[in-house]
């Protein structure tokens, strides 16, 4: 065959590969101007933060940094204090900066593990979690159906009777459903949940104690805290989330076998303004001599003589 009267060009430099080009070049600017409006758009209907606002940021951040390291100083911890806030919407959740979002179905032991445990910051809706069980406490995903009151997939395994797992449900401090979508929980040093709706921290029946004898320091207050049994994450986050108060438990098996919690360990919750508070008062505890850990005296010695160094009345006489 003759050869072609119009070959097609290989060097890049013919006609059709400067139509393509011509038409990919076209298609960037449009790409572009869309890129630009749309960006113009956003900007235009999403409210800036003010200064005052971005200061107030930074400074809630540097305050709960410092709560952090003084609760981790005070009370010898050996994880880091970490923050819960509730979500109207997921939207809202999603929004926390490096965010994680579990793949895999979890007890929100689980998630709060991760946050205490490996220092992660992660978001839930109802959709993350095994049952009904977990997602009540919290208020997420409207649990509290007739089944959940009815406690029945606890009867014959925590509890002998219908009766007695009734009464255990309605026992339980709960979030109200209807009220949020998605949950949050991060290191409070971390800084992203401006601020968090709790502060929880883990630590031994010692160091409790030393953090309510803080609390008690000034403003005194009897605190009386139920123990639920099974369940207890509504005696910790449960409860503190719908009273917003101190609330201490005994993390129950569910918490210890899949949140990670070790068997020496307890749990507090509290709006982080308690936190401050108990600071305050174990930092004037110290001034007296009170610090934890607790030295030990002795269980055979004349307590006269340690028992004087905070009361002098009660020296041994010489």
């Amino acid at each position: 065959m003759g050869a072609a009267s119009n070959p097609i060009p290989t060097d890049g430099k013919g006609p059709t590969s400067s139509h393509a080009s011509s038409t990919a070049h076209r298609r960037d600017q449009m790409r572009f101007a869309f890129t630009k409006l749309t960006r113009q758009t956003y900007a235009a209907h999403t409210p800036k933060a003010s200064a005052t606002t971005n200061r107030r940021r930074h400074i809630m951040s540097a305050d709960l940094a410092r709560i952090s390291d003084d609760l981790t100083r005070l009370l010898r911890l050996r994880n880091a204090p970490f923050g819960m806030k509730m979500f109207a919407s997921a939207a809202d959740m999603e929004a926390i900066p490096r965010i994680r979002r579990p793949g895999n179905v979890h007890t929100l032991d689980q998630i709060v593990g991760q946050a205490a445990r490996l220092g992660w910051t992660v978001g839930i809706t109802a959709d993350n979690l095994v049952g009904a069980q977990c997602r009540a406490v919290v208020g997420l995903g409207h649990a509290k159906d007739e089944g959940w009151k009815s406690g029945k997939s606890m009867v014959g395994v925590w509890f002998s009777t219908p009766e007695d797992a009734a009464i255990h449900q309605a026992s339980m401090t709960c979030v109200e459903d209807g009220q949020y979508e998605a949950l949050a929980v991060s290191p409070l040093s971390a800084g992203r949940l401006e601020p968090p709706d709790i502060a929880l921290f883990y630590a031994t029946p010692g160091a409790m104690i030393y953090f309510i004898n803080g609390l008690q320091w000034a403003g005194y207050k009897n605190f009386e805290w139920g123990v639920v049994g099974e369940s207890s994450c509504a005696d910790s986050w449960g409860r503190a989330l719908k009273t917003r108060t101190p609330s201490l438990s005994i993390p129950c098996f569910a918490e210890r076998r899949y949140g990670g919690v070790l068997d020496d360990e307890m749990l507090m919750a509290a709006p982080h303004s308690y936190l401050s508070q108990a600071i305050a008062g174990m930092e004037a505890l110290a001034k007296n001599g009170l610090r934890y850990p607790f030295p030990q005296y002795g269980i055979q010695q004349d307590v006269r003589d340690g028992m004087a160094k905070s009361y002098p009345g009660r020296a041994k006489a010489s």
